[in-house]
């Protein structure tokens, strides 16, 4: 039978995900034999077994990222590892700041794993965080997949990787970009070697990332080198990928970076000269008189991407994967809500449609007319008291995240936690569900495949 037509067993023994956890050992430290050297983690007191910080390559400035080297000795992974360098969110007034946010060091190629158990063979979900490729962080509280792999029964994996111009700086001489794509590569290859000893599936990875991360999910679906390795994808509120940059156009912004760095040698210079030059080299990009709008830092079309890689290529090498993809509501308020100035209703609704929305369909139509199988959904939950509806990455306290992490934030308006939970377990399950049999439908929340046509779109909390 082909993956896409797998169905669930109607038997509760047959559905890992709806098995109570058992009982398990108590708090306290456990140690994982991964093939690249045993790792310290923790065993909390919900029984999950958490490695925040797990190494899985190195990389010097502006070069490609290598292989983290093999270990004998065992290795503590129980703090998370560092995020890279960057500035603040510009949406931070919508999901409020970052709480036990990770030291920031260019040496971030770290990931976290989250496993009910180190031995069997669960659906493992990687997690790509969005963040425009200039923010963010897989070792961050917000992103903690506890939740998802306890109502799931899966084994979930976040990543850090490169942003800004240390990730995806195009610049003759320095560097050729898309690092951080080569570094998503990277931990996706430590993930299908290692993720065994975890309790994970390697032969069953699902690929899942909201905004840039969704992109990137998308983008990893194209490369040859890393498609071989997915089996299914979530792509939550994906932008266009119709514009990724040509190699020239990537190419354009390193003189005008090299410029607002003072001239200095980019490869040498410290860290907050680097972050100064990329915002800069930002704030040029967007002035309408540069003749571009465009981010200068994100996925080129170049190696290992190629040319032309928009998402009309994405799905033609086999076998085609599974995919979940969608949209939220009013997608584009988060950004008016951060803009210096208002901005028009129907400028906000026009954001929605052509970045997230139309982009969602055309992709999901390129996997149906592919043969592949689609499901695609708008989330249209909006807290009742305050917040600023159903905008851009309003489902992701539904999915990953601590409870303390998301204490306060903008995003959830006056929702108590207990609300967020009453839906957050659906939509769970819902996501291990499709990880596990290639269907995100479960009991009580049916989700039959798109047809192409807006009658077969999934509704989600509304």
């Amino acid at each position: 039978m082909p993956r896409s037509a797998a169905v669930r067993s109607d038997r509760p023994e047959d559905r890992p995900e709806d098995r109570p956890m058992s009982p398990g050992p108590g708090p306290g430290p456990v140690v994982a034999r991964p093939g690249s050297g045993p790792v310290t983690g923790l065993r909390g007191a919900d029984r999950l077994l958490r490695f925040p910080g797990i190494r899985y390559g190195t990389a010097e400035r502006f070069a490609r990222p290598v292989r983290a080297a093999r270990h004998r000795d065992t290795v503590d992974a129980t703090r998370p590892g560092p995020i890279c360098p960057q500035l603040p969110s510009l949406l931070e007034p919508v999901y409020g700041p970052q709480r036990d946010e990770p030291p920031h060091s260019e040496d971030c190629l770290f990931l976290a794993i989250t496993t009910p158990d180190l031995t069997g063979t669960r659906p493992v979900m990687l997690w790509v965080h969005g963040g425009g490729y200039l923010t963010g962080g897989g070792t961050l509280p917000m992103f903690d997949g506890g939740r998802l792999a306890a109502d799931g029964d899966v084994v979930v994996v976040s990543v850090n990787y490169r942003l800004g111009a240390l990730g995806f700086l195009a610049h003759e001489g320095v560097s050729d970009g898309n690092l951080g794509l080569y570094d998503q590569i990277l931990a996706l290859e430590w993930v299908s070697d290692h993720i065994a000893a975890f309790g994970g599936d390697p032969a069953n990875i699902t690929v899942f990332g909201q905004s840039a991360g969704a992109s990137s999910a998308l983008v990893l679906a194209s490369v040859p080198r890393s498609r071989r390795l997915i089996r299914r994808v979530i792509a939550q509120s994906a932008p266009t990928l119709a514009t990724l940059p040509t190699r020239e156009e990537a190419f354009a912004a390193g003189p005008r970076f090299a410029e607002a760095a003072g001239g200095g040698d980019p490869r040498t210079l410290p860290v907050e000269r680097i972050l100064e030059a990329q915002a800069r080299t930002a704030q040029w990009n967007a002035d309408p008189s540069a003749g571009t709008g465009a981010v200068p830092f994100r996925p080129a079309l170049t190696e290992p991407l190629g040319e032309p890689a928009t998402y009309e290529r994405i799905f033609r090498s086999e076998p085609v994967p599974d995919l979940v993809i969608g949209y939220t509501s009013d997608e584009g308020r988060a950004f008016a809500v951060s803009a210096p100035s208002p901005v028009p209703e129907e400028a906000v609704a026009e954001l929605t449609r052509t970045l997230f929305t139309e982009p969602a369909h055309r992709t999901g139509r390129q996997l149906l007319d592919a043969g592949g199988a689609v499901f695609l959904y708008e989330f249209g939950w909006a807290p009742a008291d305050g917040g600023f509806g159903a905008v851009h990455g309003v489902e992701l306290p539904f999915l990953l995240g601590t409870e303390k992490a998301w204490a306060g934030s903008p995003v959830l308006g006056g929702t108590d936690w207990a609300g967020v939970e009453a839906g957050g377990r659906i939509l769970r399950r819902s996501w291990a569900h499709f990880a596990r049999y290639g269907s995100p439908g479960i009991d009580g929340f049916a989700w039959p495949r798109w047809t192409g046509d807006d009658t077969s779109v999934r509704l989600i909390g509304r």
